[in-house]
This record gives C-alpha cells, sequence and structure tokens, in this order.
C-alpha cells in the first residue's frame, strides 16, 4: 500500500491534536492556505515545515502506523465505480493504490447496478442519478462522491438513512469563475464585444469604441467565500479599490485581501462595478432589483457569474435602458438555456452561456479533489465536503437530535438578531451535553449562525467557518442560568459587538429561549418572533399589542423580562411570537414607540407538532 502523503498526515495530526487549520498553520509557520493546499495534495512544503511538522508530531505522539495498513487489514479489496467520464488524472489517484479495483463508465458490460452490487464507493457528475432504487443494489457502498458543487442528482436523504456519506467539490472551480467574472468586466469596460462585430462586419469604428481602465475604479463585491476572494485577489493587480459585504467573513481575511468591509448597502452606493458571488436564498432571491439599482451609482456596471435568481430581470433590463446602469455582463439565467430574453435585444449587455466554471483545469481539479476526498475517506475514515449527516449510533442520534435542532435555531436566531459581520462564536454545554459528542450540535449552531452564507450544512459548517476567519471555541462546564438539566449557550463575537444566548429543549421537543444578552426571558424558539428591545417604564407593553392588533397581527405566546444588573436606566426584553411574519409597515410603526430601542423580526422553523 501506497505511504500516506504529507497532506494525508496533516488531516489526521489535525483530527488527533483537534486543530483547526490556522492553529496548524501557526504551529509550523506558514499560512493558513498553504494548510488548505497542502491537504488537498496541492504544492509541495518545504524542507522545513515537515521538520517543523515532524517535531510536533513528535512532542504529541501523534503516529501514521495504525492508518496505513487500515484498507489492507480488511482483508478485502476496495472497488470503485466512477459512472461518468473522468479525467486521467482522477482515474490515476484511485490507479495508485495497490489492490483497488477501478471500474470506468466504459468498462460496465452488465450496467450500473450489476457494477455497485460490491462497489465500495461511487463517483459521478451530473447525468447520472442516484436514487434510493440504485443505492438499494449496492448495499455495501460507503461513499458517493459528486465531482461539482450541485448534489441535485443524488439522493442526500436516502444516502443518510443507508449511512452512505455523499461528497461533493465546493471552491474547486473557483480560479476558473474568478478569472471569467475579470475577463467579463474588462470586456464591459473596453467594449470588446461591440469592438470584435465591427471587425467581423469589415468596419473601422475606433473613434466609438473608446473605453475606460479599471484602475481607480470601485469594485463592489457582494459575497466573499472562496471566488469572492479570488476575484478580489485578481482585482488588486488592476489597481481597482475594493469593497465587500458578507456577513460570515471576518475583518482579518478581509483586510488581508485588500477588501474594505461595507455594509451592503453601503456596496450597492459606493461602487462602479459590481460582481455578485453568493448563493440562493431567501433573503438574496432578487437582491438587484429596481430599489437597489436606483441606490447605484449612474453607470455602475454589473456582472453576475453566481445565479441568474439573484437579479429581478425587468428591473435590470429598464435600467440598461435608461442608461442607468452602463453595462451588465450575465453568465447565469433564471431559465437556462435562455430564450425569448429581453436581453438578447440590448448592446450593452454581454451574455455567456453558463461557462464559468467550464475550463479544462477546472474540470480537471474537480476530479482531482472527489477522488482524493473518496480515497482518504476509505483509506482514514476522513470525511471532507460531505453534504449529509455523517454516522452516529441509532442511540446517540436519538439522544442528541433535539439539541442538533435547538442548536441550528439558536444560532439562526442571534444570527438575526446581530450587530454585523461575524468575527468568532463560543459554545457553551452544560448538563448531559458536557459528555455528549457535541461536533453536530457546534457544526448546527455553526450552520444557523451563516444560514445566509452559500452550501452551508452540518458537515461543512466548522471549516467554511474556518475559511471565512470565523474563530469558534467550545467549552463544557456547569452553571448555566435557569434549572435545566441540558443547556447550551452561544456567544457571538462582531463588529458591532458581543449577544449571548442561553436555550434548552423541554418535554424531549420543544426549543426554549432562556436567556438573551443577560436578561431571563422563556420564550419558544420558533415560528415569528418580534424581538423588542426598550427602556422599562410603563406602557411600552401595553403599545406594542395596540399596534399588533391595528394590524390585524395576531400573538401567540408574549414573553418579557428585564434587565437584573443594576445599570440605569433598566432595560427590558420582549420576545412576542406571532402567527405569521410581519411587515415593514408594522416593524416601522413599532419604532415610533418612544421608550423602544429595537424591534427585530426573527423567522425560525416551526416546532414539531
Amino acid at each position: 500500500m501506497a505511504d500516506l502523503t504529507f497532506g494525508e498526515k496533516l488531516v489526521i495530526a489535525r483530527k488527533k491534536l483537534d486543530l483547526y487549520q490556522y492553529q496548524m498553520a501557526e504551529k509550523l509557520g506558514v499560512h493558513p492556505n498553504s494548510i488548505w493546499k497542502y491537504e488537498r495534495g496541492e504544492g509541495k512544503p518545504h524542507a522545513a515545515v515537515i521538520r517543523m511538522f515532524d517535531l510536533l508530531c513528535e512532542k504529541e505522539g501523534v503516529r501514521f502506523d495504525e492508518y496505513a495498513p487500515a484498507a489492507a487489514e480488511k482483508g478485502e479489496a476496495m472497488k470503485i465505480v466512477l459512472a461518468e467520464k473522468v479525467s486521467p488524472a482522477t482515474l490515476a489517484v484511485f490507479a495508485a493504490e495497490p489492490g483497488w479495483e477501478v471500474l470506468t463508465h466504459d468498462k460496465l458490460p452488465d450496467g450500473l447496478p450489476a457494477a455497485l452490487a460490491d462497489a465500495d464507493a461511487l463517483v459521478v457528475r451530473s447525468a447520472v442519478q442516484v436514487d434510493d432504487a440504485l443505492m438499494e443494489k449496492a448495499p455495501k457502498l460507503r461513499v458517493i462522491g459528486r465531482a461539482g458543487v450541485g448534489v441535485d442528482n443524488i439522493d442526500a436523504e436516502a444516502a443518510t438513512r443507508r449511512g452512505i456519506v455523499v461528497m461533493n467539490t465546493p471552491g474547486a472551480n473557483a480560479v476558473a469563475v474568478a478569472e471569467l467574472t475579470i475577463g467579463l468586466m474588462l470586456a464591459l469596460a473596453r467594449k470588446v464585444p461591440a469592438a470584435n462585430g465591427t471587425m467581423h462586419a469589415g468596419k473601422w469604428e475606433k473613434k466609438s469604441l473608446q473605453g475606460s481602465e479599471l484602475r481607480g475604479k470601485t469594485l463592489g463585491i457582494l459575497g466573499l467565500g472562496r471566488i469572492g476572494l479570488e476575484v478580489a485577489r485578481r482585482a488588486r493587480g488592476f489597481g481597482l479599490e475594493i469593497i465587500g459585504s458578507d456577513p460570515f467573513v471576518s475583518a482579518a481575511v478581509a483586510r488581508e485581501n485588500g477588501i474594505r468591509l461595507v455594509t451592503i448597502d453601503e456596496l450597492f452606493a459606493g461602487c462602479e462595478y459590481l460582481t455578485l458571488h453568493v448563493g440562493l436564498t431567501p433573503q438574496t432571491a432578487d437582491i438587484i432589483n429596481a430599489k437597489t439599482l436606483a441606490a447605484m451609482k449612474k453607470g455602475v456596471r454589473i456582472i453576475n457569474c453566481a445565479r441568474g435568481e439573484l437579479i429581478d430581470d425587468a428591473a435590470l433590463v429598464e435600467a440598461l435602458k435608461s442608461g442607468h446602469v452602463a453595462g451588465a455582463a450575465l453568465d447565469v439565467f433564471r431559465e437556462e438555456p435562455l430564450k425569448n430574453s429581453a436581453y438578447t435585444g440590448l448592446d450593452n449587455v454581454i451574455l455567456t452561456p453558463h461557462i464559468a466554471g467550464s475550463t479544462g483545469e477546472a474540470q480537471e481539479a474537480v476530479g482531482i479533489q472527489i477522488a482524493r476526498q473518496v480515497r482518504e475517506y476509505l483509506k482514514l475514515g476522513v470525511v471532507q465536503n460531505a453534504v449529509n449527516l455523517p454516522s452516529l449510533s441509532h442511540e446517540e442520534y436519538v439522544q442528541l437530535s433535539p439539541y442538533i435542532d435547538l442548536a441550528g435555531r439558536l444560532g439562526s436566531f442571534l444570527a438575526q438578531t446581530g450587530k454585523g459581520g461575524i468575527e468568532s462564536a463560543q459554545l457553551f454545554y452544560g448538563g448531559l451535553l458536557t459528555d455528549a459528542k457535541t461536533e453536530l450540535v457546534r457544526n448546527s449552531a455553526i450552520a444557523g449562525l451563516l444560514a445566509g452564507s452559500e452550501n452551508v450544512n452540518l458537515i461543512n459548517a466548522a471549516a467554511i467557518a474556518e475559511e471565512r476567519g470565523i474563530r469558534v471555541h467550545e467549552e463544557k462546564q456547569d452553571g448555566h442560568r435557569g434549572g435545566a438539566a441540558n443547556l447550551l449557550a452561544v456567544e457571538l463575537h462582531s463588529a458591532g459587538g458581543a449577544s449571548h444566548a442561553t436555550a434548552t429543549v423541554i418535554h424531549g421537543e420543544q426549543p426554549r429561549l432562556l436567556e438573551f444578552d443577560g436578561i431571563d426571558v422563556e420564550a419558544p424558539l420558533e415560528g415569528n418572533l418580534l424581538v423588542c428591545r426598550n427602556l422599562d417604564v410603563p406602557g411600552v407593553i401595553g403599545k406594542i399589542g395596540t399596534i399588533l392588533g391595528e394590524h390585524g397581527v395576531n400573538i401567540a405566546n408574549f414573553a418579557l423580562g428585564r434587565d437584573r444588573s443594576g445599570v440605569q436606566p433598566v432595560k427590558a426584553l420582549a420576545v412576542v411570537q406571532v402567527d405569521a411574519p410581519v411587515s415593514q409597515d408594522v416593524l416601522q410603526a413599532l419604532t415610533k414607540i418612544e421608550a423602544l430601542l429595537e424591534a427585530k423580526l426573527v423567522t425560525l422553523p416551526e416546532g414539531k407538532s
């Protein structure tokens, strides 16, 4: 069997020592991105780095011999089925493992179901539908690898029920998307499509094709995940001033990449070029609309290589026709292939057929990455970029399930009542949770905090937080507020300050908020919640009820609490559960109450009936 690579050893050592990538980077004296690359087999570490790593492992007693023969100890060969065409480099990752049988898509004489009868792993792209019926034909299947981001063709829920890990490869095409984004910016600035068209038509229209430089312009990046950061790194070379908005990235990461963090309103108002790199969520759908376009500078140029649904097409078309938006470059659309679109008649729009990730290098990188992830899972049990639950015993899952749900709700509650970009989070466990496996509870809390970010789930939440520079700490202790046996508290640190909330589960399934920012209050953590902070003076509660009644809003639960710290003036808290989400008109009416300091709507899933 092949020796472990340096990257594989890094993964094992971090798992044994419970270190994040940035913590391992500090110990080895390298940048956190280097650790990320080494673990994925990219780049060759300097001899000094390897020596530092060896000394660390020697000091901490980390050994790897127990892992090297892991596959051989099974007494059976691994069988990998590659159900769709992959690059030779992808195939080589598996072929390098002695004793592993690899079947490619063109060598399945009896069909895919028959090939899967004794397979350990299945690798697909987007064409093969991996449903429950297909998995039923694969009783030994342990992992499904999707060479790409989307997993719409895989029934992840069925895979979870069958104990099969489903992995994808987010970010493997980040460079390809970033490069097209920069290319489209240049094409807009220098009128490249028009110049090309006139030349092919036999014309020489040099005077009408005067463009502008990118140098000195302000680029606004909405979404600072892997792709957004890659765009920023390249944009700096053109002399662009870069501003960015993303509540799920730390100020340190932004500074490191030359980005000035701003609010979303400041982003729209301040940029001359705007590029979109966020996922599709209820908060981001139609985020580019008539109102946000009107807030932008006249002559702004917009690039979208993310999701077509981020843009209200009718509003953008109108802004392009009026000249308020000087140009747009679109690679993604609500309906693909694009048909009968108003964009096709506009000469200030560049249209490309969803090709941002379509480079030979990106497709090969995706294939190699999924092959390495599958290999490391089969050899070492290390899960990377999984989109479903990790394996827990049935008893453990039943015991933890209510608290996994509670953590997600508590994280989402704090995110929706938060005070700016998240910098760090600390979780405190009390009662029986101090002895439980809390990885899923932690990840659920992080996923709740980052719910507006792209592709966050129970498996990858901690990794995404780490990539975005958000430090997460856990502490198991007794002595939380309240008399409940099992308590979970989350403390969130953001640009605007800190916030803290404690919660529990009652009757085995009902999530309850027990404390928020030092004020004891018992309220359900479900449905639509109006969170009101006010001065503790007479009449506020009545005015809140009156305004809700005048607007036809029915109150399901009204929970109250006051600050008992002795600080003057005394502040109070009301958490009002209502039957339906309230409108902005209601929130504006509430803010007119003189003693009311803040009113926010928090929307959480309904509880179990």
